[in-house]
């Protein structure tokens, strides 16, 4: 946990306690396909905690890919797919997100809910000169990773509100309460972290492995660089840490990052020759475990920015 005080924290315990006591697809015991409780499966783990705080103990929530694993490119295993079928309902990120998502639902009859339907999509950002951007006419991929800003970790909120409501109509109001109770610590959450960086004294950067942070830039105005943007095929390649070196020494970048769920050795490169500090890693499409540093999606808000403005302040 951050060091940095915030005074959402109190607020959040009650709600993170529910992701305390979930387990893996590959984990989920015969109980539950017994119990009168609906079994809800997401994606990954984040949309697991986001989904368990809204709904409570009506709700049992597995997760797709495990804890640690990449997601954008995760292979369902024999036992996801069994779990599939046990499912009533489904939620997905969407955005582009799981590029397996069609062919794994397909072999189940659970309801489908995209958390971040009505998300203004944002392309990757546009970084003059990387490698990886061929020119004003060409398109950058959609960046999926809405859920780190918590302004659109709302629309997440409502969305997960509304298909467990549907889901156990009977349980709408702890559904409602559990969500009015998430949207106001992400509401304060923004405030907080928007206040932080207008504080800063000068640009701040954020220097990462992969181009997933212009949601979260967009938010807080920080400047985002990357080494590759999303799904490319060459991810640190010579080409992209060169670029990558060049805006560090120009802009004078004192520390770069990078993400818990992939090859930091590129950017440690970057760092070598720079001189720049490789700070704390950033955790993006994955939890920690529970004794790590992001058990809880509040607990990834709280570090991602904490990470990124105290490298600036």
């Amino acid at each position: 946990m951050p060091n940095t005080p915030w005074s959402m924290r109190a607020a959040s315990a009650a709600l993170i306690a529910p992701a305390l006591t979930l387990t893996a697809c590959a984990d989920a015991d015969d109980d539950a396909a017994d119990s009168d409780i609906p079994l809800v499966l997401t994606t990954f783990s984040v949309l697991q905690d986001l989904t368990a705080q809204v709904g409570g103990d009506a709700v049992q929530v597995d997760t797709i890919a495990p804890v640690g694993a990449e997601v954008h490119e995760y292979d369902p295993t024999p036992a996801d797919v069994a779990a599939a079928t046990d499912a009533e309902l489904v939620i997905e990120n969407g955005l582009g997100l799981e590029e397996w998502f069609e062919q794994f639902i397909a072999q189940g009859d659970a309801a489908v809910v995209t958390a971040s339907e009505g998300v203004e999509a944002r392309p990757i950002t546009r970084v003059p000169g990387h490698p990886d951007d061929q020119g004003d006419a060409a398109e950058m991929p959609t960046d999926p990773h809405a859920w780190l800003s918590p302004e659109k970790a709302l629309t997440y909120v409502d969305n997960i509100e509304a298909g467990l409501a549907e889901l156990s109509p009977e349980d709408a109001e702890l559904f409602a309460e559990n969500a009015d109770a998430l949207r106001e610590q992400l509401e304060q959450l923004s405030a907080e972290g928007q206040e932080r960086a207008a504080a800063v004294d000068g640009e701040v950067y954020v220097v990462s492995c992969e181009g997933a942070f212009s949601y979260l830039a967009a938010d807080l105005g920080l400047t985002e660089h990357y080494l590759w943007p999303l799904n490319a095929e060459d991810e640190g390649s010579p080409h992209q840490v060169e670029a990558q070196i060049e805006f560090v020494e120009e802009h004078e970048v004192e520390t770069i990052f990078c993400e818990s769920t992939v090859n930091e050795g590129p950017q440690q490169q970057v760092a070598e020759v720079t001189g720049a500090q490789l700070g704390d890693t950033l955790y993006v499409d994955s939890l920690s475990e529970q004794d790590g540093p992001v058990p809880s999606y509040a607990d990834l808000l709280e570090h991602n920015i904490d990470t990124l403005l105290e490298a600036a302040e």
